[in-house]
């Protein structure tokens, strides 16, 4: 069957002009073969895995072999997960084509955790999605299947897809897998996590290394530490410094009694005032423990020793609540103080700080050392009695999303007022409201206002309802 031929059956239909096979299996492959640059005629049939998914098995890869290279032998291995519903794939195809693209990364999201994977006349337009934009890569090895794993294996631009997580195990799996299983092993087991990762540390790439760092977060105790203080040594910069963060949350760590030390020869809280001294040179042990020597652009070196030190001590050092160390005065080196502290906050996850830095300065990621029901509260309170700017738009931002009602109402009730005053002004404040906000709450939205704003609000909230349903 010629691609003219599946042209016509798809434009008339099939009623009207009978088509000997799986339509949109084979207009599938043809699509991966001409973007291979070897366009050649569809299989006049083809088995369907699922009657009238769009399904199909895939025969040959000759098309997609890179450089006019003799084609490789062999089929994609048979599918093992079952593909989305119709409705589903039609609204991937949709989301792919324009239609609310900021849903992307929900869709997949959603698809993955359903254990289910993409119909294969969805892959080309998704893998090459991928392959433009890194971060919707996460669920695209589960979502892609046996085929899309055996197309990315003969077609360089989406060969990324060999290195995201499918399911594999620790010893057989890509990299991506290795994580993704690690990732689980954390969260249910740290210390069978921990010695997994310390009996091949050595062999280990340093990206892995990093990597795997990162996910000591969930179940972090102090049982980690030694893995950790060894880490310090490590040859990548990005590996001692996430094994410093860590360290730094562990207030009876080595690195925590160090920093703990120097505070005490750089500052002085008295009853009424903060003297501070921050140090005259960054050596090699204070290297080791973190601090990065070169300050930025902008900012004295002296400063920046500072700003890091605060940052890596343990809250517990401070004399007294943070309230009243705020309150107090500091002549000289105030702002560097006060950022070491916001900084401390956020790496230390310390709710009783972050909530006093917030009020001193709302920059958004304090709210992360916050339950999801107080970073509600308090962006719902910041968003009544602040000015629609970047930092409202910030300070959104890192609300953990869905949000409730109670949040929902006070952006809503925000954008009926800028409407009447600014409505040129409500773009990114609309779209991060329909993007974030419970979709369940879309009757919110809808009675909240007739206003064209809040509409579209709500038709985005019912569009993600719809796509939860699908998925469900």
């Amino acid at each position: 069957m010629k691609w003219e031929d599946l042209v016509s059956a798809a434009l008339v239909g099939t009623d009207r002009r009978a088509y000997p096979g799986d339509l949109l299996g084979d207009a599938a492959l043809e699509v991966i073969r001409r973007r291979a640059g070897h366009p050649t005629p569809a299989p006049a049939t083809a088995p369907s895995a699922v009657p009238g998914s769009g399904e199909e098995a895939v025969s040959s890869g000759e098309a997609l072999a890179p450089g006019g290279a003799a084609p490789p032998e062999g089929t994609a291995p048979p599918e093992e997960r079952e593909a989305v519903p119709r409705k589903a794939a039609d609204r991937l195809r949709r989301v792919l084509g324009g239609e609310q693209p900021r849903l992307l990364a929900e869709w997949l999201r959603l698809a993955a955790g359903s254990g289910r994977r993409v119909p294969a006349h969805v892959l080309p337009d998704l893998l090459d999605r991928g392959d433009r934009d890194r971060s919707i890569r996460e669920h695209l090895g589960l979502l892609a299947g046996h085929r899309g794993r055996w197309l990315a294996a003969r077609n360089p631009a989406w060969a990324y897809l060999l290195d995201e997580p499918t399911g594999e195990t620790w010893e057989l799996g890509s990299s991506g897998d290795r994580r993704a299983y690690l990732k689980h092993l954390r969260e249910s087991d740290p210390e069978a996590a921990r010695t997994l990762v310390e009996a091949t540390w050595t062999q280990e790439t340093p990206d892995d290394r990093a990597a795997f760092l990162e996910l000591f977060e969930s179940g972090l105790s102090i049982a980690d530490e030694p893995f950790l203080e060894q880490a310090l040594d490590d040859r990548r910069r990005e590996v001692r410094q996430q094994a410093a963060n860590l360290l730094s949350r562990l207030p009876g760590s080595r690195l925590a009694r160090r920093m703990a030390a120097r505070i005490e020869q750089a500052v002085r809280v008295g009853k009424h005032e903060i003297t501070v001294t921050p140090p005259t040179e960054c050596d090699r042990a204070m290297e080791r423990d973190g601090i990065r020597a070169k300050a930025p652009a902008g900012t004295g070196a002296r400063a920046w020793w500072l700003q890091q030190l605060v940052a890596r001590a343990p809250l517990s050092v401070w004399p007294g609540p943070p309230a009243e160390l705020l309150a107090k005065r500091i002549p000289d080196w105030d702002t560097e103080l006060r950022l070491g502290w916001v900084r401390a906050a956020i790496v230390q996850r310390d709710p009783e700080w972050a909530r006093a830095m917030f009020e001193w300065d709302p920059i958004a990621d304090l709210l992360v050392a916050l339950p999801p029901w107080e970073q509600q509260r308090l962006a719902a309170e910041f968003a009544e009695r602040h000015e629609l700017d970047n930092q409202l738009i910030m300070v959104l931002g890192g609300v953990e999303p869905p949000w409730g009602a109670g949040l929902a109402a006070a952006v809503l009730n925000k954008i009926v007022k800028m409407a009447a005053v600014q409505p040129w002004n409500l773009g990114e404040l609309s779209r991060i409201a329909g993007e974030r906000i419970d979709p369940a709450l879309h009757h919110l939205a809808e009675r909240a206002s007739a206003e064209q704003a809040v509409q579209e609000v709500a038709a985005l909230l019912r569009f993600r309802a719809e796509m939860r349903e699908e998925l469900s």
